[in-house]
């Protein structure tokens, strides 16, 4: 199969998995790219461990911030009240793409889709209380592909699960909210986790006092998801008044050596949404064997997904004992997750 069948295959795939209920704009868009040769060997320059539509869609929406002139924007509900009908809008869409080609690939090559699905913690926050709950010790948490560290501040977020009762940070300005389709949440969501230190591990980090960085970071939320924008602006607000480490880095390389910082008297938990998906399998594979390492000294958790499956999981690894937790696969926005 040759490049532009594979992705253009991509763009289809990422239409009808991705898009269907969630962005009809990107929907329709996906669709006209899986069959347009121009817009595909634009995204040929994409690379090889990024996924191409949403890099693509990002990168245009970034530059459409500061092109207030354009047609294309009137297609976008976050730019317009008003937004034309999206199945109308792919000439326009190609029009910018070819008028902003060079710009464009010059994005691909110095950005990355690094996004801050702050709702995801709806599904680590439960998780989290039950290690702390368990242990009765203080958590470090290190986040892999962490971004701007937005998940790192799950303590201080409030949870309202099925419509019900309020749990987490009860007078926070970030609630968020989602189903549960599974069996009742644990008791321990009723006391959140006392967290020693947050670490956050990217090849590129993000900074949400760096006005560019913000901008990008918005860039990547998707053009009809009004409740996902208002919760990220919401987030960078309380992120801005935490003690975060940001290191920028191969989080596969760094892991044992920043292990070794990390305060004796705290539960180690690595964790890494929606990530994994960009790590060479190679890499997988040696970030399991370093975490067991570690595990020979330390009590750690693991908790991901998108590594060998798209599954939720939380391993328990210490010394030679391992226990692993299967979670079925959430909603990628995690509007609902099914606890079990």
């Amino acid at each position: 199969m040759i490049v532009s069948e594979k992705i253009s295959r991509n763009f289809t795939i990422f239409a009808e998995k991705e898009c269907v209920g969630s962005s009809r704009l990107y929907e329709c868009l996906s669709y006209e790219v899986a069959k347009d040769d121009a817009i595909l060997e634009l995204s040929s320059h994409i690379p090889q461990d990024q996924p191409k539509p949403n890099l693509l869609f990002a990168s245009v929406q970034y530059l459409l911030n500061n092109s207030s002139s354009a047609e294309l924007r009137s297609y976008y509900p976050n730019f317009v009240s008003n937004a034309k009908n999206p199945e109308e809008a792919f000439p326009h869409f190609k029009t910018f793409c070819l008028e902003h080609w060079e710009a464009l690939i010059s994005l691909f090559q110095t950005k990355l889709v690094q996004t801050n699905e702050v709702r995801r913690c709806a599904y680590l926050y439960p998780i989290f209380t039950g290690i702390y709950a368990k242990h009765k010790k203080p958590l470090t948490l290190i986040e892999i592909g962490t971004s701007a560290g937005l998940q790192l501040g799950l303590d201080q977020y409030a949870y309202q699960y099925n419509e019900g009762s309020i749990y987490g940070k009860n007078d926070s300005n970030v609630l968020i909210e989602s189903t549960n389709k599974g069996i009742a949440l644990p008791e321990s969501i009723k006391t959140p986790p006392v967290i020693r230190q947050r670490i956050g591990i990217d090849l590129h980090t993000n900074n949400v006092k760096n006005e560019d960085d913000v901008e990008w970071l918005n860039s990547l939320i998707w053009p009809e998801h009004t409740d996902r924008r208002k919760l990220f602006n919401a987030a960078t607000d309380v992120i801005q008044k935490l003690d975060i480490e940001l290191i920028a880095g191969n989080a596969v390389e760094l892991i044992e050596d920043i292990v070794k910082q990390v305060d004796e008297d705290s539960i180690i938990c690595v964790f890494h949404t929606h990530v994994a998906n960009q790590i060479p399998l190679v890499q997988k594979e040696q970030l399991v064997k370093n975490l067991k390492t570690i595990s020979q000294e330390r009590e750690i958790y693991h908790i991901y997904n998108n590594l060998f499956d798209a599954d939720l999981h939380r391993d328990y690894f210490y010394k030679e004992l391992c226990e692993e937790h299967i979670f079925e696969r959430p909603d990628g926005h995690a509007r609902w997750f099914t606890w079990s």
